[in-house]
């Protein structure tokens, strides 16, 4: 298990990863795989017609699916190798290209855009530089209605649950609640994922 202040996951300075990473979806959606279960989730916890973000969202799986059942998605990530797939596969959102420590963003008056949900599954934590955690839950959170959420999913081998949690004591959302998996098993200490619902201190 890495520590707090070890580099994880870097996948930018891989060549041909990007284009890897949008295949293997492609393939495992053509084989009839189910990719669609941790946006069933963030579906079954909001109303209907819901605005959501996806927050690292890759080839568009999750944004997709939510668009689909007929919510107002958008969808952000720092590849554009993975927004053009996203575009490519799941028309419909809003694609964009941003970087999660940097969000900002805006409506056509110059407002901030602010969302029922926000999903960052897909292990998106930890992904970003070491120690901007609680940067990037700080611009989510800025993008929260007041009684809205933020659901993040990490494999705990890649990002341990201290260290995100640590990160989460410097911003103004708290735990709501931890699951072990995206189809709501319960929370125990020798899980090995992590599905954390945040709200509003």
């Amino acid at each position: 298990m890495t520590t707090p202040g070890q580099p994880r996951w870097i996948t930018d300075t891989d060549p041909g990863h990007s284009e890897w990473y949008v295949e293997r979806f492609r393939t495992m959606a053509a084989q009839g795989a189910d990719l669609f279960g941790e946006a069933r989730l963030i579906d079954a916890m909001v109303g209907r017609s819901a605005r959501i973000l996806d927050a690292g969202c890759g080839p568009g799986r999750v944004g997709g699916y939510l668009h689909s059942v007929g919510h107002e998605v958008v969808g952000v990530d720092v590849d554009p190798i993975l927004i053009e797939a996203a575009t490519a596969d799941y028309p419909g959102p809003d694609w964009q290209v941003h970087d999660l420590a940097a969000l900002d963003l805006r409506d056509d008056d110059g407002g901030r855009r602010t969302f029922d949900a926000i999903v960052c599954a897909g292990n998106v934590l930890a992904f970003v530089a070491p120690d901007t955690e609680s940067l990037v839950l700080n611009r989510l959170d800025e993008h929260l209605v007041d009684d809205g959420f933020v659901v993040v999913g990490f494999h705990v081998e890649k990002l341990p649950v201290e260290q995100f949690d640590a990160a989460l004591a410097q911003t103004a959302l708290r735990l709501d609640l931890r699951l072990s998996t995206w189809d709501v098993k319960p929370w125990h200490d020798d899980a090995e994922f992590a599905v954390s619902i945040l709200r509003h201190a």
